[in-house]
């Protein structure tokens, strides 16, 4: 096997080692075709490896595939972490070193598939989306897909880029009476998904409060930021429960499935993650529910302005309605009209004019329409 260094950026000569942006610029390939679909977070591969037991932990950065070999020990837990997937050729050569089907490779350089699992006949493939706020806008949702291999004594991950996500995960293999360390790499797959989960739940939260001030300033706001700051919520939340709810199918799944490399006292730790699903996606069609009826307020709102709008101006021209008739009477060209030559006829019409006016005046009083 090559010796292939995990910094090379990928070539651009053949299709299978092109960086495409949409699935749909991949069409045409044959399966297995190893092509990244997605952004390029990093211009390569950095990638660690941890090994644990509950006496020994380890933990290095590699440079090359061929240090793999030295970390190849049945008596550890053994964890390699992946980040960054534009460096094509090293992803297919950890695939040819550990034995990964080809298409669970092709699904892994793909980042727009949905959360799932699959079952081989001596690992396990997960796919499960982290989701952070981003820094740039007030609630900006930036994805990034975490592919989880387990298989006995052995757990690889794959990320798009570099971050602290498995930071905890890092915290508690330090600490040598953690659980994680007297468990076997099957807690070890759990832990990264109930960390990834955890992060749902601090998402839920921050949305929980930038929604209470939006709620007690709806009646009295009818800025158009106001609304695109609600439709993007809105459209947030659509993109967060589609990345969600297939979380809830996975762990299921999981729980049905009867591995041999899951163990019976871990199953009911991958059922607590479950339970940590469901709260979220409740929480999420409560928040869904908020912004729908926040959104029919704004616009209810709206049209009460229009309205009220549209009441006054009516008002008035009903108080001119009668004051232009006379006006209008009055100022036909008739040669015989005796009002015209009247002495009192001008402070006649002043005298009318103002009646009618306050007149219709007390009765939209009267009727509460002003």
């Amino acid at each position: 096997m090559n010796d292939t260094p995990f910094n090379t950026p990928p070539a651009d000569q053949s299709a299978r080692k092109r960086i495409f942006k949409s699935a749909a610029e991949k069409a045409g390939l044959p399966p297995g075709a190893l092509v990244h679909v997605g952004k390029e977070h990093e211009l390569g591969c950095k990638i660690s490896v941890t090994q644990y037991s509950k006496d020994t932990l380890i933990q290095r950065e590699i440079c090359s595939i061929t240090e793999l070999e030295q970390f190849k020990n049945d008596q550890l837990i053994t964890w390699l972490n992946v980040d960054g997937l534009s460096d094509i050729d090293t992803i297919e050569s950890i695939g040819q070193f550990l034995s990964i089907h080809p298409l669970v490779l092709e699904d892994i350089l793909s980042t727009h598939q949905r959360p799932k699992i699959e079952e081989y006949d001596n690992f396990l493939y997960l796919v499960i989306k982290d989701i952070e706020i981003g820094p740039d806008q007030e609630f900006d949702l930036q994805y990034e897909q975490i592919s989880v291999l387990l298989l006995a004594n052995f757990v690889i991950t794959f990320k798009e880029k570099t971050d602290d996500t498995f930071t905890p995960i890092y915290g508690h293999l330090k600490n040598r009476n953690s659980r994680i360390r007297q468990y076997g790499s099957d807690y070890l797959a759990y832990a990264i998904i109930d960390t990834i989960v955890d992060k749902y739940f601090a998402i839920e939260e921050y949305l929980d409060e930038m929604l209470g001030p939006l709620e007690n300033n709806v009646f009295f706001n009818s800025d158009t930021n106001f609304l695109q700051t609600i439709q993007q919520i809105k459209r947030n939340l659509i993109f967060m429960r589609r990345n969600i709810a297939p979380v809830r199918e996975l762990l299921a799944a999981v729980q049905r499935s009867g591995s041999d490399l899951i163990h019976e006292k871990t199953f009911r730790y991958f059922g607590d993650v479950y339970d940590h699903v469901l709260r979220v996606m409740d929480s999420l069609d409560s928040f869904r529910d908020r912004v729908s009826d926040m959104h029919d307020i704004y616009l209810s709102n709206i049209s009460n302005k229009m309205n009220e709008t549209i009441k006054i101006l009516t008002i008035f021209t009903s108080i001119f309605i009668p004051l232009t008739f006379v006006a209008g009477v009055y100022g036909m060209n008739f040669e015989y009209m005796p009002e015209l030559k009247w002495r009192w006829g001008y402070p006649a019409i002043w005298v009318i004019f103002i009646f009618l006016g306050i007149g219709m005046f007390i009765f939209f009083r009267k009727k509460k329409w002003i």
